[in-house]
């Protein structure tokens, strides 16, 4: 038997040689970790995503697409994401439903709505341009609907609840065979999908009641019982105001079925910010307090924690760590990066210090 081996080509070699200089060149790092500074979608070590268009939904709500890079999971329908994004040199973190899940390009989009005070959701609204990168975390929560769904089903939203909801009629609408939404918005115009909404339900998909809380007053449990009267055959599906769901709530274990009913509920947290804090090294049972000098690596170890390290100068990321909760400031240029509890966002320890009190999985 004669086993031919094929001969190595010039091109090959070149490339192998090419590559091993490169490396050489780069050491600690490798040579994609610069090509991450210039394709961030590529990145290995954080997930992000590009926004790629913004599409007004109402005059105080957009839906925003984005395209995701690598490491994603598509989201499930009725799933939430946590985006990143800088607002005046402060990372804010906050959480979005995916308005639609996937689309053929392998985008997702979010749809946000202004409210008071929302730093977010008003640079997302007024600010925010295609081509800008975001952070983001992998999709999360369990406000899906099950496999296979139930015969019947209602939807009850309020607000920009009604986002979670339209990814699953996006998605799902084919598969259910009897549908009945209620809406919530203070007029016709305020009504986030109003237009889409109205085709679907014209179209014989579902059956839409809309609840124009400025001149009909907002939504009850009495309400809705009078408005679907087979409330209890349902599984009922709610995203809106927390008094609301609180009402449903209540509602439906007076009923005793509360098992039919899903809520989703999104809280927004206040951070407090300064100069150094009080770090705590959560799965070393660890605390310390840091100045606003002191990185948050040489915090750990210098308090006895096994911290992650590197090249100690925020270039490997061989240091990086999840931020459980507050805030932390990049010593290279001052930026805030902050981080509700149970977000888990990665920071560099080796190049963040503590801008008050702050939480490390590690």
């Amino acid at each position: 038997m004669t086993i031919t081996t094929p001969a190595r080509t010039t091109a090959g070699g070149a490339r192998r040689r090419l590559r091993r200089l490169a490396e050489r060149l780069t050491t600690p790092l490798v040579p994609e970790d610069f090509l991450d500074l210039v394709r961030p979608l590529h990145s290995s070590t954080d997930l992000r995503g590009r926004i790629v268009a913004i599409a007004p939904e109402t005059p105080d709500a957009v839906t925003v697409r984005i395209r995701p890079g690598r490491g994603w999971s598509t989201p499930l329908p009725g799933q939430y994401v946590r985006i990143g994004i800088d607002v005046d040199g402060v990372r804010r973190w906050r959480t979005y439903s995916a308005s639609t899940p996937a689309d053929a390009d392998g985008c997702f989009t979010i749809t946000a709505k202004c409210v008071p005070d929302g730093i977010v959701s008003t640079h997302l609204v007024r600010a925010a341009r295609a081509g800008t990168v975001v952070q983001l975390d992998q999709p999360a929560g369990d406000f899906i609907l099950p496999t296979p769904p139930p015969a019947k089903v209602l939807f009850v939203t309020a607000g920009s609840g009604i986002t979670p909801v339209m990814g699953m009629l996006r998605a799902s609408l084919p598969e259910l065979a009897d549908v009945v939404l209620v809406h919530c918005a203070p007029t016709a115009e305020d009504a986030i999908f109003g237009g889409e909404l109205r085709a679907l339900a014209a179209a014989g998909h579902l059956r839409l009641v809309e609840i124009h809380t400025r001149s009909q007053g907002r939504l009850t449990p009495g309400d809705l019982a009078a408005l679907v009267p087979d409330l209890a055959e349902r599984h009922t599906w709610a995203c809106g105001p927390g008094a609301l769901l609180d009402a449903l709530e209540t509602r439906y274990d007076a009923a005793g079925i509360s098992d039919r009913l899903h809520t989703e509920r999104f809280q927004a947290a206040v951070i407090a910010t300064g100069i150094g804090g009080a770090v705590t090294f959560s799965r070393s049972d660890t605390t310390v307090d840091a100045d606003g000098a002191t990185s948050l690596l040489d915090a750990g170890e210098n308090a006895g924690v096994l911290m992650p390290s590197g090249c100690r100068m925020g270039v490997c990321f061989g240091c990086v760590v999840p931020l459980r909760q507050g805030a932390v400031r990049d010593l290279r240029n001052g930026d805030l990066t902050c981080a509700v509890p149970g977000d888990g966002v990665i920071v560099q320890t080796c190049v963040s210090a503590a801008a008050g009190t702050c939480e490390l999985d590690v």
